[in-house]
């Protein structure tokens, strides 16, 4: 039986961010990939592979908003060339995966761990075991319970079309079904046929509603057809189309249907009551360590019962890892703070958030006070003929911000301006004062309109 200080399960992002963590610190590491192709959602099928096909996307939704001030066609796109290009990127992850973690001195074993006891993995019949095990395994799309399920594709398949049919319908209102509708929008058909479906009565729920709906009408405005209270209770092939049933609504008739309805933790096959870790259909449980019931035993990414995202996953594995450390050392760890962890959406134009929602600090008690305006008519937007552009700050008695909200074409910069202020405590005034010399004109400029009411 092969012993290790720690085993690591699962090879994307969080995983091997730990295990390079605790190579450094010369502890004997081994990680074990539950995949032919090791590398993780976000190298293959996820963050970075969709970015391709969001940096095409982009240009041809710049270049629509431009036309007739400026611009005298859109460009020409070929959804094959993207995918090309994508391909020769994640085509290499893989054996690159495994050549860096054996070049740092980490062992990679191929296959599916499970557990047998609280120390214990098997591997294809191997026995493995650890002082300690950090799980990062994770999540698998979510299925979905309705007769004739299988004749959806997932956000996996979708990123591997050879083309986009005409018509197509996502059934979820979250983040893969916006951001892969806006992709059809700008790289499909000129006369798509594209609509998104949700059972509940909103989309993209973890968001500011009042920068959903500017998001919605901006979607709406370049083909999106987005239905809310619709539930599927049948997918029924019909030759080379589909029909999707509803409880409540006409059926709907397609050339494709995608599962948009997000992401499970994928923890099924580790056999976890085992290890004595606790779990939920959320994710594994965890302190603010990353660690499990099983004190021996972490979790990190999207296999925790956390945030799923990339980063978050990246700083959990750096927080289970000091937290390994200090106990070594005899000393507190710091654990993990989620307060200020930005999201976005990679549509266009972003919808992006850090902090908490109007709805969340009025359900806390909370008193704040807001900046919000939609429909921003700020020469920045004028220029490119973004129509839908829009903001909510907020911010705590004490004037420091815990919560902003944006669409924009150039949220991800924006939102990590107020990330940052939020981690450092910046009240509103210093922050308006620390961007006054931001370059100008730009999108981050804009900072100073948007704060200017909170310090009047």
């Amino acid at each position: 039986m092969d012993r290790f200080d720690v085993i690591v399960i699962g090879a994307g992002t969080a995983g091997q961010t730990a295990a390079f963590d605790l190579a450094v610190e010369d502890y004997r590491v081994a990680i074990v990939g539950g995949s032919a192709s090791p590398g993780g959602v976000c190298a293959l099928r996820g963050c970075q592979a969709k970015k391709w096909f969001y940096e095409a996307a982009e240009l041809v939704a710049r270049s629509r908003h431009l036309q007739g001030i400026g611009v005298s066609a859109p460009p020409q796109v070929n959804w094959q060339h993207v995918l090309r290009e994508k391909n020769k990127f994640t085509s290499t992850v893989p054996e690159n995966t495994v050549q860096n973690l054996k070049g740092n001195g980490i062992t990679y074993i191929e296959g599916d761990a499970s557990f047998i006891d609280e120390s214990t993995v098997v591997v294809n019949d191997k026995k493995y075991t650890a002082r300690t095990f950090i799980i990062a395994t994770g999540a698998l799309p979510t299925p979905l319970p309705f007769e004739g399920g299988s004749c959806m594709i997932t956000s996996d398949d979708f990123l591997e079309l050879d083309a986009l049919p005409k018509r197509i319908a996502f059934v979820g209102g979250g983040f893969i079904s916006f951001e892969f509708a806006h992709f059809v929008a700008r790289l499909g058909d000129s006369n798509a046929d594209i609509t998104i479906l949700e059972a509940t009565d909103r989309v993209l729920s973890p968001f500011d509603q009042d920068l959903v709906r500017q998001l919605i009408e901006a979607s709406e405005s370049d083909g999106i057809r987005i239905q809310t209270n619709v539930s599927v209770t049948s997918i029924k092939k019909n030759g080379g189309s589909y029909s999707l049933l509803f409880e409540s609504a006409e059926d709907l008739e397609v050339d494709l249907v995608v599962n948009g309805a997000g992401r499970a933790p994928n923890i099924k096959n580790l056999n976890l009551p085992d290890a004595g870790v606790a779990c939920s259909k959320r994710g594994i449980t965890v302190d603010r360590n990353m660690r499990s019931s099983n004190e021996r035993i972490f979790a990190v990414g999207d296999c925790a019962d956390s945030i799923q995202l990339a980063r978050v996953a990246d700083m959990e594995a750096h927080v289970a890892v000091e937290s390994l450390l200090a106990e070594d050392k005899g000393e507190t760890p710091a654990g993990i703070d989620y307060r200020a962890v930005p999201s976005i959406l990679f549509t266009y134009p972003q919808l992006g958030m850090v902090g908490k929602t109007e709805e969340q600090l009025k359900e806390e008690n909370i008193t704040y006070y807001k900046s919000f305006d939609t429909h921003l008519g700020w020469p920045t937007y004028r220029r490119v003929g973004l129509k839908h552009a829009a903001y909510k700050i907020l911010v705590d008695r004490q004037d420091r911000i815990v919560g902003a909200h944006l669409l924009s074409d150039n949220t991800t910069g924006l939102i990590n301006t107020f990330k940052q202020a939020m981690i450092d405590g910046t009240p509103v005034a210093e922050l308006h004062r620390n961007n006054i010399m931001a370059p100008y004109p730009s999108r981050e400029s804009d900072i100073l309109y948007m704060l200017a009411p909170l310090i009047e």
